[in-house]
């Protein structure tokens, strides 16, 4: 028995540090930019419908990029497009994530090869934190990919090392 479980035996108190607290926080309440571009939007939207209800994980779609943690490119993403998905993605507050829904967003889809206006990855022009594979992936698999985001996050540090 440590010095700390003698103290406070009634149980009602938790020990931990500020970072996991605050992660715990941010983890539990990420708002979405939805950013449907093709048939992955339908996905996308499915997702956040009453039958697989997102709102349980504490995702809430956002319209505006200001008040967004989170983007889910969803869909095939034109040479037009890209511009304005960074622009979007700069607007954003730190600290932000992006979601790749779909093989078009991942890698160009079937268009990959042939399609000259059809960018080959969304991780050329933003940094992508969780790729979700499919053509369309379905409502399960983009949940999948929320929570290895929220792994990702629950192991991050807000506190930036001082190198020496």
């Amino acid at each position: 028995m440590g010095l700390l479980d003698q103290r406070f035996e009634n149980g009602n108190v938790f020990v931990t540090s500020v970072d996991t607290l605050l992660n715990w926080a941010r983890l539990s309440s990420l708002w979405g930019m939805q950013f449907g571009l093709a048939c992955c939007a339908i996905e996308m939207m499915a997702t956040g419908a009453s039958h697989y209800d997102f709102d349980r994980f504490g995702t809430f779609f956002r319209g505006s990029p200001r008040q967004s943690d989170v983007m889910i490119v969803a869909g095939t993403v034109t040479l037009k497009m890209a511009s304005r998905i960074k622009t979007l993605y700069d607007q954003m507050s730190e600290p932000r994530y992006v979601i790749s829904m779909g093989s078009c967003s991942n890698c160009g889809g079937p268009y990959w090869e042939h399609g000259y206006h059809v960018l080959k990855g969304v991780d050329r022009i933003i940094p992508v934190d969780v790729y979700v594979p499919g053509c369309p992936p379905r409502p399960e698999a983009l949940m999948e990919g929320l929570m290895k985001l929220q792994e990702k996050i629950r192991g991050e540090s807000l506190v930036k090392e001082k190198t020496a």
